[in-house]
Order: C-alpha cells, then structure tokens, then sequence
C-alpha cells in the first residue's frame, strides 16, 4: 500500500530527479526528454494552448514495458496523425494489475523517459487506473490512437471522443513485436544458458 501511495505521487508531479543527476553535454537531451514528461494537469495545459493555436492533439495510451520496433512504429504513424502526440502510461501498480506480478520490467518513470526521448512524442503522462477514460476526458485529444489489436468498438474513450467531433484510429499491428513475446524469448535464453 505504501509503494502505491508513493507511486501516485511520483505520477502526479513533474519529475525532476533526473534533471539534477545528470552533468555534462549530455544533460540537455536528458533534460529535453524529461521536460516532457508531466502531470496530467501539465499536460492538460499545453494540450489547451496546442489546441488554440489550432494544433491537432493525438492520444494514445499503454504500459510500453520494454520498448520494441512495434512501439516505435506505432508512435511514429500515430505522430504523423497530427501535430502532438500524448502518450499516457500505466504506472507500475496498473500494470501490475493487468499483466501480472512480474511485470513491468522497466519501472514507470523510466519508461515516460525512454518514451519522452523519441522525437514522435511530444508529451507523457503517467496514470494509475486501469484504463485511460478519466486522462482522455481531461486532455480532450482530436485523435484517438491504439494498435491494430484494438478493435474500434472496444477503445475505451472512443465513444467521448468520437462524441466531441474528433476521431479514432486503430493502427496495424506490427507481427512478432510484442513485450509479451520479448519476455518470452529472454526467458527461454536464459533457461538453455543454464
């Protein structure tokens, strides 16, 4: 209970640790990919000024445990959608939930910075619920983005945003590019090494 607790803490604030440990020229791409990693209240806010200034928001959500082709792809054609992308990510105690005790491998504010980093995303928030529809009321994107493996029926927000005038998208699906089946191979590699 007290790591939960602590983790909806990290995941409503601005992170800053990472800022202060790194020195050196690398510090500014460091700092770049961290500045965009926000709260969702940060991130409600420059969704509001993209969007009077007439930007198109797209959204779209997931754990993005360990990082693959199929993300990267994915984040890209969901970028070229429009002029913001939003990422939203399950802290670690969601993810926990959905895909079991093992997992995630990578802890939440980690994987916002691994995400933050790639030049397609331009905002990560971080959220504890089990699904996005509470993060996809507040940030009221234009575009609703999953992955092919999500019909459109059953993206959870597609109704709401559908309802505002904008519009959902289900991408394709990149075969052979899971985390599941990445953790599955680590695995079975790591048992013939014994």
């Amino acid at each position: 209970m007290r790591a939960e607790t602590k983790e909806s803490k990290a995941a409503s604030r601005e992170p800053r640790a990472a800022t202060r440990k790194v020195r050196g020229p690398q510090s500014r791409a460091v700092v770049r990919a961290v500045r965009k990693v926000k709260s969702l209240d940060g991130v409600v806010r420059a969704v509001r000024a993209a969007q009077r200034a007439g930007r198109r928001v797209v959204f779209t959500n997931g754990c993005f445990d360990l990082l693959h082709r199929g993300h990267t792809r994915y984040l890209e054609q969901a970028r070229a959608l429009g002029d913001l992308l939003v990422v939203a990510i399950n802290s670690d105690a969601s993810v926990r939930a959905l895909k079991g005790p093992s997992r995630p491998v990578v802890p939440a504010e980690q994987r916002a910075e691994v995400l933050a980093a790639l030049s397609a995303v331009d905002l990560v928030a971080i959220f504890d619920e089990l699904d996005p529809a509470r993060v996809i009321r507040a940030v009221r994107p234009d575009v609703l983005v999953k992955g092919g493996d999500w019909p459109i029926s059953q993206i959870v927000g597609a109704d709401f945003v559908q309802s505002r005038g904008g519009t959902v998208r289900s991408l394709p699906y990149v075969d052979g590019a899971s985390t599941s089946d990445l953790i599955g191979r680590i695995v079975v590699r790591a048992v013939k090494r014994r």
